[in-house]
């Protein structure tokens, strides 16, 4: 290996985050060749993990570190939301015995690279493209060992799993991480609701607050919500309940 060839291989160590994936984009960027990358594979510098990712050999890389590769070197707009920005920040009502989805969320006319969508994660991961709710709003950045990704704050979160509810998220475990969020904010929720494009998700959510009792509900303009005329049915043969104009499943309404 060359003098010249040995320093940008340094400095590629030195800028890569450790349990994160490289993508061949980003290495072009930063200096180093598709020659040089096929050279740095087959002197065991770098593994491929599919066409135009790789990862340092023996690294642990999880799919937190293929979304970081997505968000930060390719730059879509890819985020974590649903149960999992809700579980990765202590929201989660269920420990499961097998491993949990990954929820990704992301416009619709966004796909993620065949790389991560063909790598075995250890997790399925479903990913949700939906303009049901502004793409930038309502993010928070999360540690993820040495490094964070973006995910949903809990209150776009529990928006998106009514979205995905009833067909991928349960709307018991919906109703019952709701009655967790005791310190949602108001000036958080607000302009997510307006701009929220869902009647359904929005019934429902204030159904589930009302039905919790939270405070932060109170502090809601429901006046300022487009919520739509006529009923709404989430389960047929259900209970109908007519203040939201809903019917929900009879376990639900139960609670």
């Amino acid at each position: 290996m060359t003098t010249n060839n040995e320093r940008k291989i340094q400095k590629l160590l030195d800028m890569h985050q450790p349990q994160t994936v490289l993508t061949a984009q980003w290495l072009e960027q930063n200096g180093i060749s598709h020659d040089l990358q096929k050279h740095y594979r087959k002197s065991g510098w770098l593994e491929s993990i599919g066409t135009g990712a790789f990862r340092r050999p023996n690294d642990q890389v999880g799919w937190e570190g293929g979304l970081f590769a997505i968000q930060t070197q390719i730059k879509l707009p890819v985020h974590a939301g649903a149960l999992t920005a809700l579980s990765l920040q202590g929201y989660a009502h269920y420990l499961r015995l097998g491993a949990e989805t990954v929820f990704l969320f992301s416009p619709p006319k966004t796909n993620l690279p065949a790389w991560f969508r063909n790598h075995d994660w250890g997790r399925r991961v479903h990913h949700c493209k939906t303009s049901i709710l502004p793409p930038a709003l309502a993010l928070t950045d999360q540690g993820a060992g040495n490094f964070s990704i973006q995910i949903s704050t809990p209150e776009r979160a529990i928006l998106e799993c009514l979205y995905l509810a009833p067909a991928s998220v349960d709307l018991v475990e919906c109703y019952q991480i709701m009655e967790g969020l005791t310190n949602l904010r108001p000036k958080l929720l607000q302009p997510l609701l307006e701009q929220c494009s869902s009647i359904k998700v929005k019934r429902l959510f204030l159904y589930m607050a009302d039905k919790a009792g939270h405070s932060w509900n109170k502090r809601l303009d429901t006046a300022a919500l487009d919520l739509g005329s006529g009923a709404r049915t989430i389960t047929s043969g259900g209970v109908y309940v007519s203040r939201f104009a809903l019917t929900i499943p009879e376990e639900l309404a139960k609670l």
